[in-house]
């Protein structure tokens, strides 16, 4: 990390720059690259000191600034906020990552095969049926007789639709609502 010092109202001393130094080396690991940063020291009013710290980082830029009576409070406190700021933009921009689409979706290499999908399945109308009054066994051997594997009747016995239709065991199956 590349670190430039500025100090407005009085000379920035070899012990801020370590103090400052050391605690940059806290948030390197939050960085975890080349970064540029700019700290401003100032005196204003004998009283209160001001740090402002300006981070250049991924095409961002990162400020923060802290008045204390204290230059190493100042300090502290606008690198903790700068800090901050840094784990918040890193969290967005894992969530952008992580939200993007594969690489192989974006730029696909080369494809297997894909077998084609079958159509949807359609509706045909084959013929129209008769309902007529049957009872079940007059159902039964008018199914026997035909090669259809249903038959559609009024059930002649409760006077609702019924079918009566082939099993594969031999049996015969019926169906009222």
């Amino acid at each position: 990390m590349k670190i430039e010092y500025t100090g407005r109202g009085f000379k920035v001393s070899p012990a801020i720059k370590k103090h400052i130094t050391e605690h940059f080396k806290k948030v390197d690991n939050v960085f975890g690259e080349a970064v540029r940063a700019h700290v401003i020291l100032s005196l204003e009013k004998h009283h209160r000191q001001v740090a402002e710290v300006v981070v250049h980082w991924h095409d961002r830029s990162l400020t923060s600034k802290a008045d204390t009576t204290d230059m190493y409070t100042s300090v502290t406190k606008a690198i903790d906020k700068i800090r901050r700021q840094a784990l918040k933009l890193h969290g967005k921009i894992v969530d952008r990552q992580q939200r993007a689409k594969p690489a192989s979706k974006v730029a696909p290499g080369p494809t297997p095969p894909v077998a084609p999908e079958a159509p949807a399945p359609r509706v045909i109308r084959s013929r129209k049926h008769q309902v007529k009054p049957m009872t079940l066994e007059e159902a039964i051997l008018g199914l026997a007789e035909s090669a259809d594997q249903f038959i559609v009747f009024n059930n002649a016995t409760n006077g609702g639709v019924a079918i009566m239709f082939k099993r594969k065991d031999g049996n015969y199956g019926l169906i009222e609502p």
